[in-house]
C-alpha cells in the first residue's frame, strides 16, 4: 500500500505488480484504507472437530469349551481392542491368502489386559484365597459381585499365553481398583468349564487377561474348517482390508468344544502283583445336574485312552471301555516297568479324538 498526493489530498493504492527496469512502471488500484479495517461485529473462532487417529487393532482368538451350551462347539472366539477404538472391526477370513470375504463384524471392545504379577495354580473347585491376580486393562472396567452371582457363573473370565488354545477359565468375586486400569482379582474360581487340565504350576507375568462377558463373539467357522489353517485380515470397518490399519493371521482351530473334560480323582490299587486303576468321567454338557444318578455320555461311546510313561518313554497305549484298567504283571514286566511311573487316561471322542489327559504318578 502507497499513499499519493493529488489535487484533493492522500490517496491510497494497492500495487499489484511492478517491473523493474530503466524505470519503474508500477501497476496500482485505488482502494478505501476501510476496507482493511476490522469488523465491529463479534467473530465466533473457528472449531474444527477433533482428528480421530486410525490404529490397528490388537486381536486375540480363544478356541474355548462349551459355556452355555448353545454355542458352536467348533468355533472359536475373537476378542479385540484398540485405542482408540475405531468402530466397527471387520474380520475377513479365507482359507488361503487371497480372496477374503467378511466373516464377522466385531461391535465393540473386549475388556482385555495383561497380568502384572504372576498367577500361581490352585485346586479347581473351591475358592482361591491367593495373592490377589493383578491386571492391567488396555480399556473397560471390572467389578466385584456378590456369592450368589459368583456360583450363578457371573465374573467369567479366560487367562493364556495368547494362543488360540492354551486358555485357563476362571471367576473372581472381588475386583479392587488400585490405580486407573489397574485391578486387584481376587475371590477367584480356577480351573473352570473342564480347564483345570490346561491350569500351569505357573501363569507368569505378561500372561493374557480377557473378560468372557459376551462381547467376544464367535467367528464363522464350517465344520469341516476344524484343524485347517485359516487365514485372517482384522482392522477398522470403515478401511478395506488393503489398509495399513489392518492385521493378516492364521490359525488353524480344535474346536474345542467338542473337547472331552479330563477324568478325575484317579486311584490306584494292588491286586497282587497287578495293579487295579480307576477314575470318575466328566461330561463337558449337562453336566451339572443332582438330580442324576449319573452323568451324561456326551459322546456316542466310553471309551479312554491309557498311556504308561517312563520319564519321556512311552511304555505301553491302551483303548478300554470303562473307567479302570488292569495294568498286570506281565504287562509289566513285558514294559519293564519299574520306578516312578506316570499314568495318563483322556477320553475319547469320534469326533475330537483324545480329550484333556489326567496324570497319575506311581512306582513299582
Amino acid at each position: 500500500m502507497v499513499k499519493l498526493a493529488e489535487p484533493g489530498g492522500l490517496a491510497s493504492y494497492r500495487i499489484d505488480q511492478f517491473e523493474q527496469g530503466d524505470q519503474g512502471l508500477a501497476q496500482a488500484v485505488r482502494v478505501d484504507e476501510t476496507l482493511y479495517e476490522g469488523s465491529s461485529l463479534a467473530q465466533n473462532p473457528l472449531e474444527l472437530p477433533a482428528a480421530t487417529p486410525i490404529t490397528p487393532v490388537f486381536p486375540l482368538f480363544l478356541d474355548l469349551p462349551l459355556i452355555t451350551g448353545d454355542e458352536l462347539p467348533h468355533a472359536p472366539y475373537i476378542a479385540a481392542t484398540a485405542e482408540p477404538w475405531p468402530g466397527p472391526v471387520a474380520v475377513y477370513s479365507s482359507r488361503y491368502d487371497a480372496d477374503y470375504t467378511l466373516n464377522t463384524l466385531v461391535k465393540s471392545p473386549a475388556v482385555l489386559g495383561v497380568t502384572l504379577a504372576p498367577l500361581a495354580a490352585a485346586t479347581p473347585g473351591i475358592l482361591d484365597h491367593g495373592a490377589p491376580l493383578v491386571v492391567e486393562l488396555t480399556r473397560g472396567s471390572l467389578s466385584g459381585v456378590t456369592s450368589e452371582a459368583l456360583l450363578a457363573g457371573a465374573n467369567l473370565a479366560a487367562i493364556g499365553d495368547g494362543s488360540q488354545d492354551n486358555w485357563e477359565i476362571f471367576q473372581f468375586q472381588s475386583a479392587d481398583l488400585v490405580a486407573p486400569g489397574r485391578y486387584e482379582l481376587s475371590g477367584r474360581l480356577r480351573g473352570q468349564l473342564g480347564s483345570d487340565a490346561l491350569m500351569p504350576a505357573q501363569w507368569p507375568a505378561g500372561s493374557y487377561f480377557v473378560l468372557l462377558d459376551g462381547t467376544p463373539e464367535q467367528i464363522e467357522l464350517a465344520a469341516s474348517g476344524r484343524n485347517t489353517l485359516q487365514y485372517f485380515q482384522i482392522g477398522p470397518a470403515a478401511r478395506p482390508y488393503s489398509d495399513y490399519s489392518y492385521r493378516k493371521l492364521s490359525a488353524a482351530f480344535a474346536g474345542n468344544g467338542l473337547r472331552p473334560y479330563a477324568p478325575v480323582h484317579l486311584a490306584q490299587k494292588w491286586d497282587g502283583a497287578d495293579l487295579e486303576f480307576s477314575w470318575i468321567r466328566r461330561a463337558r454338557l449337562d453336566g451339572a445336574s443332582w438330580d442324576l444318578a449319573e452323568i451324561p455320555l456326551s459322546e456316542t461311546q466310553e471309551r479312554y485312552q491309557v498311556k504308561i510313561f517312563s520319564g519321556a518313554q512311552l511304555l505301553r497305549l491302551e483303548e478300554v471301555h470303562q473307567a479302570q484298567w488292569r495294568y498286570s504283571a506281565a504287562m509289566q514286566a513285558l514294559d519293564g516297568a519299574q520306578g516312578l511311573l506316570e499314568l495318563q487316561v483322556a477320553q475319547l471322542s469320534e469326533s475330537f479324538g483324545p480329550g484333556l489327559r489326567r496324570k497319575f504318578r506311581f512306582t513299582i
